[in-house]
């Protein structure tokens, strides 16, 4: 339990970094491709980094969901960034294949630590909203960048909240005073 709690501050960092990801998509809703894969691709990072160190700081149960979470973050950043021209199309499949296989890997996270903490039921969500999000890009792919910004935006903004509410929750456990 001392690990999970101890590493609070890095699901509030991930929380927070979704939640500015979100409302700058929304607040400039006619950015150009170029500025969304940046802003992809930096979140991206962030994520996929504080996931793998996440991952790395946990114990077996969650430690190898975390890390492919990381990793799968960091790759489609890495992606983004390397590639800034791609079509909205293609930007399109990688953010939504992103947002499935992270979430499928967070909902994985969050029934693996029930037997380590209360309430993981934040982690099950943030994947269950990303899993959703991935699914629904994929089911409309010509709704047009215009419209992935605003899901993205959307997206971002309820995982931040989730991931934000993990974290808080998690922090508890540090103040809480064990049992012997």
């Amino acid at each position: 339990m001392g690990d999970i709690a101890s590493s609070w501050w890095m699901l509030l960092v991930r929380g927070l970094a979704a939640i500015v990801f979100g409302f700058l998509a929304l607040i400039w809703p006619g950015i150009t491709l170029l500025v969304l894969v940046v802003f992809f691709a930096a979140y991206a990072l962030v994520n996929g980094v504080f996931a793998l160190l996440s991952g790395v700081r946990h114990g077996a149960r969650s430690r190898a969901w975390l890390i492919v979470s990381g990793i799968i973050g960091i790759i489609a950043g890495v992606l983004a960034f390397a590639w800034p021209g791609i079509t909205s199309f293609a930007l399109l499949y990688v953010v939504a294949f992103w947002a499935v296989f992270s979430g499928v890997a967070e909902i994985v996270a969050g029934v693996h630590l029930r037997k380590d903490i209360d309430n993981e039921l934040m982690l099950i969500v943030g994947g269950v909203l990303s899993v959703i999000f991935g699914v629904l890009l994929l089911i409309w792919p010509g709704a047009g960048l215009l419209s992935l910004v605003w899901l993205v935006g959307a997206f971002a903004i309820l995982y931040g909240i989730a991931e934000i509410a993990l974290a808080l929750r998690v922090k508890n456990f540090t103040s809480s005073p064990t049992v012997p």
